[in-house]
């Protein structure tokens, strides 16, 4: 039994009438800073997730506790409360998709919600879509909203806008929803398109924290992404998805988006095909270009990356949106642990920083499921 649940039905005060719901954070294999420029990505949901319960209340208002995190939020089901207002911080995030379900049809039904969370606060693997997802999840059954998954995950996405301001891509929130085990999802984000691509038994895949979390809110994220928009408006194309090479060789941070859309279609035929030492080489490439060109990196993650190849690592790149957080590596899987414990050791001796090395693997996207038993 998950040992949450035991906690979770006791802050709700007994498992009668309680409704169940899971949404997995993600790992983006490669593909970062083109989904909100229309282009793709090839994330995966991985076995770290946030789980709610929810029961019924009938005052017309969403309460929303945490087992790991302080506070309560108390926001109107109706989504008339400003999400940005609403504190502690992480609160904001389930406030927007109340706000936002609100806004695409939601009925006001009241619900009394507890959640807990394996995915790594500001690690760069999107526990607030996790979260955002979860809490979808409740407020629609309870509402008996049915939503396709594409306008499930838009409404998530406004919900995270309409909590930090920051306007970030729909990537997050589809995988959590589309995830299959034993695969990633070629995403096209002009399209929403999903295609399922086994991974290969023989390879790990190795993530590593830097210890150094990051919060989008407070990075030059709106500012990259303006940055793109300001070109491709210049080029006369609807996003730098349609943009040329050519048309961006002197534009570092468009240059980026279009080289890193080649370089998931590469990836993605490399896993067809096998071939374990073009995934490697794609990913350094990927790092390469979100240092340089896109600017997101940190000395902190661009040591991780080295020491991980160093150790035996095929490949390594940083995942999510940079400025800290995480690095993801292909490792052969015999090797794993070994690599994961000699970068650890490594990074300690360099930076002063205990970074974290987990495996993860890829699961199923977000559901409900039957009450644990003993819950």
């Amino acid at each position: 039994m998950d040992p949450r649940a035991d906690a979770i039905t006791d802050r709700l005060g007994g498992a009668t009438g309680l409704r169940w719901f899971r949404a997995p954070g993600r790992v983006n294999l490669i593909g970062d800073h083109t989904d909100y420029h229309d282009g793709f990505v090839l994330p995966m949901a991985v076995d770290h997730d946030c789980v709610v319960a929810a029961r019924p209340r009938d005052d017309g208002r969403v309460t929303v506790r945490s087992v790991e995190l302080a506070g309560e939020v108390d926001v109107a089901a109706d989504g008339s409360d400003d999400p940005a207002a609403v504190e502690p911080a992480w609160g904001r995030y389930p406030a927007g998709v109340v706000r936002a379900l609100a806004t695409a049809g939601r009925a006001p039904a009241g619900l009394d919600v507890v959640l807990s969370s394996t995915v790594p606060v500001g690690s760069g693997l999107s526990s607030s879509a996790a979260l955002e997802v979860a809490i979808a999840l409740a407020l629609t059954d309870a509402a008996k909203l049915a939503l396709p998954s594409a306008e499930l995950a838009r409404a998530c996405q406004r919900g995270e806008h309409f909590a930090t301001g920051v306007p970030s891509g729909v990537m997050d929130q589809l995988i959590a929803l589309l995830g299959q085990a034993g695969h990633a999802l070629l995403i096209d984000c002009r399209t929403l398109g999903a295609e399922p691509i086994a991974l290969p038994d023989a390879l790990a895949l190795l993530v590593v924290d830097s210890g150094l979390p990051r919060t989008l809110a407070n990075s030059a994220y709106a500012e990259l992404r303006a940055e793109g928009e300001r070109v491709a408006a210049r080029l006369g194309v609807t996003a730098l998805r349609d943009a040329s090479l050519d048309g961006v060789q002197d534009e570092p941070r468009a240059r980026h988006v279009v080289t890193e859309n080649q370089r998931v279609l590469e990836f993605a035929d490399a896993l067809r095909a096998g071939d374990a030492a073009r995934l490697g080489s794609l990913l350094l490439a990927s790092h390469a270009s979100l240092r340089d060109d896109y600017e997101v990196s940190t000395r902190e993650l661009d040591l991780a990356v080295d020491l991980l190849v160093e150790h035996g690592a095929l490949g390594a790149r940083l995942t999510g949106a940079g400025f800290g957080g995480c690095v993801v590596a292909l490792v052969p899987r015999a090797e794993a642990a070994a690599v994961a414990s000699r970068t650890v050791a490594d990074y300690r001796t360099v930076t002063g920083l205990d970074a974290g090395a987990f495996e993860v693997r890829p699961v199923d996207g977000a559901g409900s499921f039957t009450a644990p038993v003993g819950a």
